[in-house]
């Protein structure tokens, strides 16, 4: 199975805090994986040393199909956007896209330059003057011309208005359809993933909780709801993921794929993708690790 990103032992110590620890995971080439958590989740570290931005205190983690993190090998097939989009204010577009020409050994500046005709930017104006969207189209589009097999998104929703990051999701999409590149981005925005996820990560506190399928994890997952006075014999059958209890009413959060119908008295409901994501998020001590097999025979999970 290729692999997006592939992590064995990994963490990263700063000073004596560590953000991410003890870290194996293997994501699967072909996807687009949302990677959600609270802040200070470890987030940001993981993708700062899948790109090569930080060096690993234990550990290694190799991206775009076995390529080591931060060689040239992998800086050539992977593209980085981080969330404060690095394009310098002072220079044009067109300065910019000549600097990415200068800095990648792939370029692709005709794609480049039709991109940004099509989405009307213009290439003589400074990036300073452009909207918030304008500047993470441009910064999106510098990536794009890189050709890459691996697409890094750090937060590239954060800074935009809610016209702006539907008019990046559907870009990114759309790249997505056209180059059938793996795309991995960081996400505060939770409501986002059901419409651009096909697969998602949620960590906290520099560990793995979930990890998946976004439709397999759907499946995997129902609200059931009955009588308080049984919930907590409901909750021996099952693992439970969020468990609510108001008056005589409990509902249960549970995680199982068994088909069967519920108890007796009690109303098993889907669960969507948001509501699975808040509620892990919600409950650190709960986990799903159902999803990417071990690579190598490696255990998946982050402690």
């Amino acid at each position: 199975m290729s692999t997006a990103i592939e992590a064995s032992g990994l963490g990263k110590r700063y000073g004596r805090t560590w953000a991410l620890r003890d870290c194996s995971l293997a994501i699967p080439a072909g996807h687009v994986v949302g990677l959600v958590g609270p802040n200070g989740a470890g987030k940001t570290t993981l993708l700062s040393l899948a790109v090569g931005l930080a060096t690993p205190t234990t550990g290694q983690v190799r991206v775009a199909g076995g390529r080591a993190a931060g060689s040239d090998a992998a800086l050539d097939a992977v593209a980085f956007v981080a969330q404060e989009a690095a394009l310098y204010r002072n220079l044009s577009v067109a300065d910019m896209l000549r600097v990415g020409r200068n800095l990648n050994r792939r370029w692709d500046g005709e794609r480049a330059r039709d991109r940004l005709a099509e989405l009307g930017i213009p290439p003589g104006k400074k990036v300073g003057a452009l909207s918030g969207g304008q500047r993470s189209q441009v910064a999106l589009t510098l990536a794009l011309a890189k050709r890459p097999e691996l697409l890094i998104l750090d937060e590239p929703l954060a800074a935009l208005d809610p016209v702006a990051r539907h008019d990046f999701t559907a870009a990114l999409m759309a790249a997505v359809a056209e180059d059938g590149v793996s795309v991995v981005f960081s996400s505060h925005v939770v409501a986002e993933l059901e419409r651009v996820c096909d697969y998602v990560v949620v960590v906290h506190g520099g560990r793995v909780q979930v990890s998946g399928e976004a439709e397999d994890l759907v499946a995997g997952h129902h609200v059931l709801t009955g009588p308080a006075d049984q919930a907590d014999a409901v909750a021996e059958r099952f693992p439970v993921v969020r468990d609510r209890r108001a008056f005589a009413q409990a509902h249960l959060l549970i995680r199982s794929t068994d088909p069967v119908a519920a108890p007796p008295g009690w109303q098993r409901q889907p669960v969507g993708l948001e509501e699975l994501v808040l509620a892990y998020m919600r409950e650190p001590s709960a986990s799903a690790l159902d999803g990417p097999k071990p690579v190598r025979g490696e255990q998946v999970g982050c402690r």
